[in-house]
């Protein structure tokens, strides 16, 4: 179609039965799209919300298969292919190839494939009874039956956001949980070192058996299969029965390996209309990309490429897609809200806007670390690019304005309190590496994936023919 209108026979194809696919099908819609629409995805279920898996899911108080997300409007003219994965993309052919070796033609197609959970590195020892991750319905509903047995202890590796609030539904449950971490406190890739050190001490106020700077060396089971002991790396030995890997998210995007887009494991490149970014940095005209899998670049941040795991952000970013593969060209519009993130657990709301790993100093702006409520301003360059709360949610969305007007940091004067403030400090982020797995919000740079191209310089004519690039 080469960005041409759609007609009334095009076919549009949505790869991605997440919140992101179905928001941006319902976009489709009310944009006034009548042609063919087709959502394929790889579970067997309809689109379902996600946050409550880690904690209303697990605590029992909503069953799994009650997290089916409500429908916008009404969708039966699309046409679902569920439990069958997409495994590649012709671009040549404008085609998607699934599982079961059929194919799917489509004049504008949009990837919304999202994440998958971080398994364990060995897989024998994933395989034992008693070790699970947690990102599909399936994986709550049975997370949450083992947790129900009410093991003697629970082991949780990681502690992002995840980690972090299986851990609280823990000890809602009055279960005894280890947390063992590789950094110097939980969710220190996402809220960086110094405020990290204040989830540390919520968690063990709450009986959680914290390690950190810790790591599992390996799960150990008995002559049935069944996970018994963790060895870690201070040399010490954990007797445990359920284990809960929460080392972040790996993005969906092998199925794309061979397409000629510029896929890889920060995500799908795409403009901030989320039009899809070829191998060579091309834009194309009739593929576009939404949610966890995309990344994309915002005026907010130098323009470097954001990867988000945002709920709001799959929505709002389905919602740009869906207007944008419609729309005349001269219509389209960006993609800039600014990310935003929630997270309950241990009694306290976390609230983030912005992308705080992207910040190197952190001051606190309301409130204060030791009563456990209060609101950190995290800024870069003297602009400030990020804000969390703590229990003080009614303020986020005055430091979005903030954000988004790109105000000067450090701020000048204690919100609503009329003190002055204290110095900016550190914010003490570690490496990208260590930060990718863990944080819901990153930078990933500029390059639109790994490939590089060696120039070699053009031979004068006495010379001979010569070589002007080399993948």
């Amino acid at each position: 179609m080469s960005g041409a209108a759609l007609g009334g026979g095009a076919r549009i194809v949505i790869v991605g039965a997440s919140l992101a696919g179905l928001r941006a099908a319902e976009g489709l819609r009310a944009g006034g799209f009548t042609g063919r629409l087709t959502v394929v995805g790889d579970e067997p279920y309809l689109p379902y919300d996600r946050p409550p898996l880690s904690k209303a899911v697990l605590a029992g108080k909503v069953p799994a298969d009650h997290t089916t997300l409500p429908r916008l409007r009404t969708l039966a003219d699309v046409e679902w292919r569920l439990g069958m994965p997409a495994t590649s993309l012709n671009l040549a052919r404008y085609e998607v190839s699934l599982a079961d070796g059929r194919t799917l033609e489509f004049d504008r197609l949009l990837i919304a494939t999202g994440t998958r959970a971080r398994p364990w590195r060995d897989a024998e020892q994933a395989r034992l009874d008693g070790v699970f991750t947690l990102r599909t319905r399936d994986d709550a509903e049975r997370l949450h039956q083992r947790l129900s047995a009410r093991p003697n202890r629970v082991l949780v590796i990681g502690a992002g956001f995840t980690g972090s609030e299986v851990a609280s539904v823990c000890r809602e449950l009055g279960l005894a949980v280890t947390v063992v971490e590789r950094s110097a406190a939980p969710l220190i890739g996402a809220l960086g070192r110094t405020i990290a050190l204040r989830v540390a001490d919520l968690q063990r106020a709450h009986g959680v058996d914290l390690r950190c700077c810790v790591q599992v060396d390996a799960l150990e089971g008995d002559a049935q299969g069944k996970l018994r002991r963790a060895r870690l790396s201070d040399g010490s030995t954990l007797d445990t029965e359920v284990a809960v890997v929460a080392l972040g998210a790996i993005r969906n995007t092998e199925w794309l390996d061979d397409s000629g887009l510029a896929a890889g494991g920060m995500g799908v490149a795409c403009d901030a209309g989320c039009r899809a970014i070829d191998a060579n940095f091309v834009v194309t005209d009739d593929l576009f990309v939404a949610g966890d899998v995309a990344r994309f670049p915002h005026p907010l941040y130098r323009q470097q490429f954001l990867a988000l795991e945002h709920w709001g952000n799959a929505v709002e970013q389905a919602g740009v897609a869906a207007h944008n593969m419609v729309c005349a060209p001269a219509d389209r519009r960006p993609h800039l809200v600014v990310p935003e993130f929630w997270s309950s657990q241990f009694g306290v709301n976390i609230k983030s806007v912005g992308v705080p790993s992207a910040a190197d100093e952190v001051m606190i702006t309301q409130g204060s670390l030791e009563e456990g409520r209060f609101v950190a301003a995290y800024g870069r360059e003297g602009q400030l690019v990020a804000a969390v709360s703590f229990n003080q949610g009614r303020w986020m969305e005055f430091y979005e304005r903030l954000i988004a007007q790109a105000a000067a940091f450090p701020l000048e004067m204690r919100i609503g309190e009329g003190r002055p403030l204290g110095p900016a400090v550190p914010a003490c982020f570690p490496e990208p590496a260590v930060v990718s797995r863990q944080a819901t919000a990153i930078l990933t740079g500029h390059d639109p994936n790994t490939r590089r191209t060696k120039w070699i310089p053009r031979r004068s004519a006495t010379e001979g023919p010569g070589v002007h690039g080399r993948a």
